[in-house]
């Protein structure tokens, strides 16, 4: 996690150079987000249509998320928005962690994602802070619906 860390700060740093995003919008964007834990790029497609990956990594595996989303703006508040969108994920996962889920018969997770949250560009910064909620149904490896991803992300916009 912690050579994770400093990859993503090495990379903050050296697209801080070329830093272009400055008002209340953004194109794209690269951080973090805090639960479980990701590294999240977003980047948009149209004016109110983006794309979002997210790659979960810890001791137990990974899991990669696909997001497709709808953005709309809230009056009166330059730079925050709303968005609702759907996607998909896969994941596998250790020999540790299906000793602690034995129930489980497989390290592999393979299903589909919804979002819904509140992106913000601060203006006159370079940085993007979104919070969501983002609900998954595995139908492969173990059929269970899991409400509790999402969270906070910290982006760095160019």
């Amino acid at each position: 996690m912690k050579k994770l860390l400093l990859a993503v700060a090495v990379l903050f740093a050296a697209v801080a150079v070329h830093a272009q995003s400055e008002g209340s919008t953004y194109r794209t964007a690269l951080g973090l987000k805090v639960y479980p834990g990701a590294v999240t790029i977003k980047h948009f497609i149209q004016n109110n249509r983006a794309l979002e990956g997210l790659g979960y990594f810890n001791n137990d595996g990974f899991r990669l998320t696909g997001l497709y989303e709808v953005h709309g703006d809230f009056n009166g508040a330059p730079g925050l928005k709303w968005y609702i969108g759907g996607g998909g994920h896969v994941g596998f996962w250790s020999d540790s962690w299906k000793q602690a889920y034995p129930y489980r018969n497989s390290g592999t997770a393979i299903g589909v994602d919804g979002v819904l949250g509140v992106d913000y560009k601060i203006t006159g910064a370079p940085i993007n802070l979104s919070f969501d909620w983002q609900p998954s149904f595995n139908f492969i490896g173990y059929n269970y619906f899991e409400g509790g991803w999402g969270g906070l992300a910290v982006r760095y916009t160019f």
